[in-house]
């Protein structure tokens, strides 16, 4: 099973990365190039613990639905996703916020599995690990960007 793990130093205090991290119209903000927006479910706002969300996004030219629930909350210091429906076999992502002297420390860590069998895991090595992985980066630092200014 492939684990990304990426860590983002934000200059803001850790209560402000976490309540930005779990917000559904800022998720879509850091996503605008998949075209990610919630379809059912927590549409709006803070998820919290026991919620359940579906996005909807466009990956590799197709427009996809997932669903994750929210199974785990310690606020400000840690949730996590799982899916629930959608095009992994599962995956399971961990968002974790650590205090820093000038702001937090934000670390990803996506653990998931490939759908279809050998075919996925072929698929995987080829182009999935990196794309995905690149989707990590991206909204890490597109929220990093967020939480940084003012305005938000």
């Amino acid at each position: 099973m492939p684990v990304i793990k990426h860590t983002t130093y934000i200059m803001a205090p850790i209560a402000r990365c976490f309540d930005l991290a779990r917000n559904v119209e800022i998720h879509t903000k850091t996503t605008a190039k998949t075209n990610e927006k919630a379809v059912a479910g927590v549409k709006t706002g803070l998820l919290n613990l026991g919620d359940s969300i579906t996005w909807e996004a466009t990956h590799f030219g197709f427009k996809q639905k997932l669903t994750a629930k929210i199974i785990e909350m310690n606020m400000p210091f840690r949730f996590v996703d799982v899916m629930v429906k959608g095009a992994f076999h599962s995956f399971t992502h961990t968002h974790e916020f650590v205090e820093c002297d000038t702001g937090t420390k934000m670390t990803d860590t996506f653990e998931y599995k490939a759908p279809f069998g050998f075919v996925g895991i072929i698929a995987d090595k080829l182009f999935l690990e990196k794309y995905m992985r690149n989707f990590i980066l991206v909204r890490a630092d597109e929220l990093k960007k967020i939480a940084e200014t003012k305005h938000v």
